[in-house]
């Protein structure tokens, strides 16, 4: 125990509020319910749209993504119609772990999404999964490397979730189980192994679980079959497990200091309506088709590189994968005649201009952005099973906001579930799934989908209501005695110890992570051997 302030942030990816108070009233959760007495348990506001990235990046620097940076997983590149992975070295602020090792605070660092490649800290940095396809660590991941022994049994994807069958789910449970305890293990060892200032750990189960498993546990969903009845309450079955690891790493801080649990996002159920937003684009006169390659090489790839080469392969030969996403979610588009488009991603509904002298091929003139995204707002609420039509501008602020899309689509769960968004070149803007497309898969529209609010639990009370993702930085801070001047969100907590301002220092950002040519040939000769390439 330590005599100076300190801090534990569990991060729990896609921990919902809403089944976390039922399954507290029913006695399921006993180490989430001690923190409800002791602080607060409750909703917390999350980022708009509510993406993984940037909502862990707006968590961890206490300003919205538009000044971060990080938007998405990826970003379009300027100039034509391909996409960049974002990773660590495209953060345009400080996090916690650079503000605290610049004053000589200790941290250690386990998990966290868009940490990739790890940053030099006063301490130790396990990045969190690189990419959507990271399956496994390697000494990469770990600063400083030669500390990659006592971490290298961190777990990523133990799985695949493209291919979703009968047999799948019991054994992808028992997996999520096993990453849990493997996680839960790492993280008591090193926090019993130094008094940190900050230690933060992302759990990720909770986002899995919730994503393929929502039509079992609900029994309510319209994609809910019957006859599967096994396993029997698989999600509240993972909370329960994470609750245990929370009462785990509380043991192990053994500290009176500050507890803080997080999510990224909450979680609710998809229905069977499925959208097709550029087949609705095209029917309004928005965008126009020419043949479509349909993303062979990509969905080739995802269904068979195996589990233990994506990972590796995606981080040496990035451009080459990259490529291959460019062409499976634009491929088709006939540019010179196109003025919106959508990536159709169901985590993250959007819409894209075709403005010129940004797009290779924009069309829309600059003066009339302005006016083309509100002409465009109101068509698209009119398609069914859309809520909303948010203009980027009036969410994201920010030197970075235009890394983003320019529209973004709040869905509608006035059914108590959302409708599915789905690529699909061509035919109708809006259909009824097959009972054989209920259990989903990614890409495919998931069982369960990410929705707002995350979720908060706090040991020490709240001084104030309705916190927001933006404040959980700043709240560290002042726990730990620190004003940052440089941060948009404000402290929720009641500090114990004379502060201290600091004004943003001269950080310098890490160089962009590149890969060269060279590497690139191996990798398209290593999938030629493999059959995949032609």
């Amino acid at each position: 125990m330590s005599d100076r302030p300190r801090v534990l942030l569990i991060g729990l990816d896609g921990f919902s509020p809403d089944l976390t108070a039922q399954w507290i009233e029913q006695g399921h959760l006993p180490h989430l319910a001690m923190l409800q007495e002791q602080g607060y348990l409750g909703a917390l506001r999350g980022v708009t749209p509510p993406v993984t990235y940037p909502a862990w990046t707006t968590c961890v620097t206490g300003v919205n993504p538009g000044r971060h940076g990080i938007t998405d997983f990826t970003i379009s590149l300027p100039g034509n119609y391909g996409i960049r992975f974002l990773n660590s070295t495209d953060r345009q602020v400080p996090a916690l772990w650079n503000i605290l090792s610049s004053l000589g605070k200790r941290v250690c660092i386990l998990g966290v999404p868009a940490t990739y490649p790890p940053e030099a800290v006063n301490g130790i940095m396990l990045s969190g999964f690189d990419s959507p396809v990271a399956d496994r660590l390697d000494p990469s991941y770990v600063y400083p490397p030669e500390l990659f022994s006592q971490v290298s049994q961190w777990p990523f994807s133990l799985f695949q979730e493209h291919r979703i069958s009968s047999r799948w789910y019991e054994e992808a449970l028992a997996l999520l189980e096993k990453k849990i305890a493997v996680q839960e293990e790492i993280g008591c060892r090193l926090l019993q192994q130094e008094a940190w200032d900050l230690f933060m750990i992302v759990l990720n189960e909770a986002d899995t679980v919730s994503h393929h498993f929502w039509q079992l546990e609900d029994t309510a969903s319209p994609r809910h079959d019957p006859e599967i009845t096994a396993p029997d309450s698989p999600i509240l079955r993972i909370y329960r497990r994470l609750d245990e690891a929370v009462g785990r790493f509380i043991d192990a801080f053994d500290d009176p200091g500050l507890v803080l649990v997080v999510s990224d996002h909450g979680f609710g159920g998809a229905g069977v309506q499925a959208l097709h937003i550029n087949n609705y684009l095209e029917a309004c006169g928005w965008l126009s088709y020419k043949k479509a390659s349909q993303g062979i090489l990509k969905k080739a790839a995802l269904r068979w590189v195996p589990m233990r080469l994506r990972g590796t392969l995606f981080r040496r030969f990035q451009r080459l994968v990259e490529s291959l996403e460019s062409r499976a979610r634009r491929g088709g588009i006939q540019w010179d005649k196109t003025r919106a488009w959508s990536d159709e991603l169901d985590y993250c509904p959007a819409i894209r201009l075709n403005v010129a002298g940004r797009e290779g091929k924009g069309i829309i003139p600059p003066e009339q952005y302005a006016s083309s995204v509100s002409e465009l707002c109101a068509l698209l609420e009119k398609l069914p099973g859309v809520a909303r039509a948010v203009p980027r501008d009036t969410v994201y602020k920010g030197a970075f906001a235009d890394r983003a899309a320019d529209i973004f689509l709040e869905l509608d769960w006035s059914t108590g579930y959302r409708a599915s968004v789905i690529r699909k070149r061509g035919g109708a803007a809006v259909e009824v799934l097959q009972p054989e497309a209920y259990k989903g898969g990614k890409e495919q529209g998931c069982a369960g989908v990410h929705r707002n609010p995350a979720f908060l639990a706090s040991s020490r009370p709240l001084t104030r209501k309705n916190p927001a993702m933006e404040d959980i930085a700043p709240a560290v801070l002042s726990w730990l005695g620190i004003t940052y001047e440089g941060m948009e969100g404000k402290s929720f907590l009641e500090s114990q110890v004379q502060e201290e301002t600091v004004c943003p220092a001269d950080w310098i950002k890490a160089s962009e992570k590149k890969y060269t040519e060279e590497e690139e040939s191996l990798l398209e000769k290593r999938m030629k051997a493999l059959g995949y390439f032609e």
